[in-house]
């Protein structure tokens, strides 16, 4: 009788679960045994202290295989998690300017465009145009080409500028793959805390309070927290984030 309305279970069916006459038997290091009674492969299990595990049961007979399933549920859930964690972000940050910035203000903005980039996002550049601006596009377009310009160790011009009403657009791309400056951001943080785990236990080892800073300083240059864009609200604005694998994002 069908259990309407109940949990499909995903978990393969081990030991005495497995309800057939014989299976294709696959051993402990992976070779074919070839077709068994259960009660045979049962046996074998028990007398190599594993579990008999039903690995395809679709086929005919079913397979199953000799195994520590508890290990082998552990190691799937790290692997998992391990993905999760490897996992990239398309990321489109967006910076605004205005045609006749401040010389201080462009080098300010041009510092969040260098981050972004090096984190491998992308970055969204609108130059503001307001009243008798509209008229001078050729500003814009300037300003743009410049940023470019100055970033072209980090990024590409990955969409052209364009007039989008009162305001232009242009898009980087970051040279770096979002997986290359995550993995890259984890290991300037795991060399900084071997380093100071190796002061802290040499004979002049540095003051807690020092060492708490540093280790504070890492933590937030690894992660990335963009301070700087919450408190300038006007100026940038959120990020559209859209998660996918880390393979599917070569283009991040």
């Amino acid at each position: 009788m069908c259990n309407r309305g109940g949990p499909i279970s995903t978990e393969p069916r081990i030991n005495d679960r497995i309800r057939v006459p014989e299976v294709r038997l696959v051993g402990p290091s992976g070779e074919q045994v070839g077709i068994v009674p259960l009660a045979k492969a049962l046996e074998l299990a028990q007398e190599y202290d594993l579990d008999l595990v039903e690995v395809a049961a679709t086929a005919r007979p079913p397979v199953c295989k000799l195994m520590d399933y508890g290990k082998f549920k552990y190691e799937s859930a790290m692997k998992a998690r391990e993905a999760r964690k490897n996992q990239a972000h398309t990321v489109i940050k967006e910076m605004k300017l205005r045609p006749k910035i401040d010389p201080h203000d462009y080098d300010t903005k041009k510092g969040h465009v260098v981050r972004f980039l090096k984190q491998g996002d992308k970055v969204k550049i609108t130059i503001m145009f307001r009243g008798r601006e509209q008229s001078r596009p050729e500003l814009g377009f300037r300003l743009l080409q410049r940023l470019a310009d100055d970033v072209q160790d980090l990024g590409f011009i990955e969409s052209s500028p364009k007039q989008d009403g009162r305001n232009m657009i242009m898009v980087l791309g970051p040279h770096k793959k979002k997986t290359e400056a995550m993995a890259e951001a984890r290991a300037i943080a795991d060399a900084r805390k071997a380093e100071r785990q190796g002061r802290n236990t040499g004979p002049e080892a540095d003051d807690d309070a020092a060492l708490e800073a540093e280790n504070a300083a890492a933590e937030a240059e690894a992660d990335e927290i963009d301070e700087a864009d919450e408190a300038d609200e006007s100026d940038v604005e959120a990020a559209t984030e859209v998660e996918q694998p880390a393979e599917a994002s070569q283009g991040a």
